[in-house]
């Protein structure tokens, strides 16, 4: 799939804007966490005046507000999906990019080359060709990815570390997602120019009292049902499968309790699907209990964030903290979180009920917030606060603006 988009090049007076090149290597656009954030990347810098070009892989659905110039490399494997993590087809369209980044800058002279993840080191070797400014991302902590079943990938992640560093160390500038990410970043180069820009949630969506009935009514027919809600890929780093675990505990003892498990792939969906019917839990049927959605669309997803009443965060490692949290803080709803480092970057007792990594305590966490209604509205009403103050599009438009205006100065 090819997409080139006739770019938009902002001008004020007879001057130019700055030429942005935007490297992600990462399926765009897609429902995840580095897809949404390239996408407000995106946005950001096109409202702020700058000319952006996007190039990034030929997997994913256009988006129409995007206003910039997309450019897909070509897809010799005629590739549908790309996992998250390492693997042959991540390397060989790494290289194609590389490839295509080539030609781009010497066709278009750029001002910034402003990559994610490992694109980083193609923009700084891309930078040093026409001179510009280059930005490297970083979105995620490589040791969550480790697997000590795999060698390969083990391998590979200790010399995409060993890459990391060399570009933190290099680039105009390094751009961290959460507090955890610049700490490990400056830990590689303790002099290099690191900034903190936190994530903020998936969509700008503001649901309206009708969809938020509505997704409800999908959810459940019971009014006093309790909707109980995670959100999020079944990645083991998530730590999914304390949720399966507390499941049975928790409709034991609160009959009441209806689970609503969004993300995962049909495969996915069915282990644990065949898993609960194993346990007598049903997952289809008038009487569901577990109910399987899929993967909704970020624009949709606030309107089932909203219908829920309480969240689940069961984070299982790494250190860079969970997109989902800052949905959860925009839905108002409450939270009820492990008690893990990435957790604790943005959570505290006033804003989630914060648990041991274990299904019982899990269990008894949820069950807790389940029998009290006033504590779900007041943890719900503090992480709205904190939405408010620190984590929405015009924070952080602000936050890359000012960001932009430190490397490239009076330009």
């Amino acid at each position: 799939m090819n997409s080139n988009k006739t770019a938009t090049v902002h001008e004020h007076g007879d001057v130019k804007q700055p030429h942005i090149l935007f490297i992600s290597p990462q399926p765009f656009f897609e429902w995840r966490g580095s897809s949404i954030r390239v996408k407000f990347n995106v946005m950001a810098l096109s409202e702020s005046g700058y000319n952006v070009d996007l190039l990034t892989l030929p997997i994913g659905q256009d988006d129409p507000s995007i206003v910039a110039r997309v450019i897909r490399v070509w897809n010799p494997f005629n590739a549908k999906k790309i996992a998250i993590g390492p693997s042959p087809l991540k390397l060989w369209f790494d290289l194609l990019l590389l490839i295509r980044g080539f030609f781009l800058v010497i066709e278009n002279k750029y001002t910034v080359i402003h990559g994610t993840e490992e694109a980083g080191s193609i923009c700084y070797l891309l930078s040093l060709i026409c001179r510009a400014k280059s930005v490297y991302e970083k979105h995620s902590d490589t040791g969550s990815y480790k697997n000590s079943k795999s060698k390969f990938k083990n391998a590979f992640l200790d010399v995409y570390h060993w890459m990391e560093k060399q570009t933190i160390r290099r680039a105009s500038m390094t751009i961290a997602t959460g507090p955890g990410l610049s700490e490990q970043a400056k830990q590689s180069a303790p002099n290099a120019n690191v900034v903190t820009i936190p994530d903020i949630p998936s969509s700008t969506v503001e649901p309206d009292v009708h969809a938020v009935n509505a997704a409800r009514e999908k959810i459940t027919n019971r009014k006093n049902q309790i909707v109980v809600t995670y959100v999020g890929s079944f990645a083991s780093y998530q730590g999914i499968d304390i949720i399966f675990d507390c499941i049975p505990d928790v409709l034991k003892k609160n009959t009441n309790v209806k689970f609503l498990i969004i993300g995962g792939d049909q495969t996915e969906i069915s282990y644990y699907q065949n898993s609960l019917n194993q346990l007598d839990i049903s997952t289809s049927g008038e009487n569901q209990q577990v109910m399987f959605a899929g993967k909704i669309a970020p624009d949709l997803l606030p309107a089932y964030l909203v219908a829920s009443d309480i969240l689940l965060a069961p984070r299982k490692s790494g250190i860079n903290s969970p997109l989902k949290i800052l949905d959860y803080f925009k839905a108002g709803s409450a939270i009820v979180a492990t008690n893990t480092v990435a957790n604790q970057r943005l959570l505290n007792e006033g804003t989630a009920v914060l648990c041991e990594f274990e299904a019982t305590s899990f269990a008894e966490s949820i069950l807790s917030l389940a029998n009290d209604s006033s504590r779900r509205t007041l943890l719900g009403q503090n992480g709205y606060k904190e939405y408010q103050k620190k984590y929405n599009f015009s924070v952080f438009k602000q936050q890359l603006g000012m960001a932009y205006q430190t490397i490239l100065g009076n330009l």
